[in-house]
């Protein structure tokens, strides 16, 4: 029951972060007027995503049990690197892990409740479990969470495929028919057409 609970709440955020993102458009775009779009070059669009990452803070990190279900749960990443490259840490005794470690696909779908603006990153995850690499991104507030940091540990960096971005205050939205949104496919850094 709990597993449906999690798997509906997903949907649910977003459901509504799309619908009412459309509603805030609608309501801010007076009737009969024309809609100007922003320009969706990977760079506008990575840049937009950067910025709504860093102000969800937390993501929501998705991956597939053994019976194909998505299982979501709670991260609280850093923000993406050079690369957008999404990093955080996790107990290594974790369902994530053993998902992580039969089926690597993995999406992140962080969401901005003062703005509406979402974005999903969605890429393989793979498992760090580098001392220097665990040292140079340790934070001390883990320590409570973590008290063996050499076994109680290990982290997770998940390199995105692809970007899904919507945020209507700077006119990225979904396809009007379709509301697919938005995207960058970062392995060619080309756009995709909604």
């Amino acid at each position: 029951m709990n597993r449906f609970r999690r798997i509906g709440t997903v949907s649910f955020l977003l459901l509504a972060g799309t619908s009412l993102a459309r509603a805030q458009v609608s309501a801010s775009t007076p009737a009969g007027a024309a809609r100007t779009s922003p320009p969706r070059t990977p760079a506008a669009l990575t840049a937009a995503a950067r910025e709504i990452i860093h102000a969800a803070k937390y993501a929501a990190l998705i991956t597939v049990d053994s019976l194909g279900r998505p299982q979501a749960r709670t991260v609280e990443p850093f923000d993406p690197d050079s690369q957008m490259v999404v990093w955080f840490a996790t107990n290594p005794r974790t369902r994530k892990v053993e998902q992580i470690r039969r089926n690597p696909h993995v999406s992140l779908y962080y969401f901005d409740p003062a703005t509406l603006a979402y974005v999903t990153v969605i890429g393989t995850a793979r498992l760090v479990n580098d001392a220097a690499e665990k040292k140079r991104r340790w934070k001390p507030e883990w320590q409570a969470f973590y008290p063996d940091r050499d076994k109680g540990f290990l982290l997770v960096a998940v390199t995105p495929e692809r970007l899904e971005v919507v945020n209507t205050k700077l006119g990225i939205t979904g396809d009007a028919a379709t509301w697919r949104p938005p995207s960058v496919d970062l392995r060619t850094k080309a756009p995709t057409r909604p």
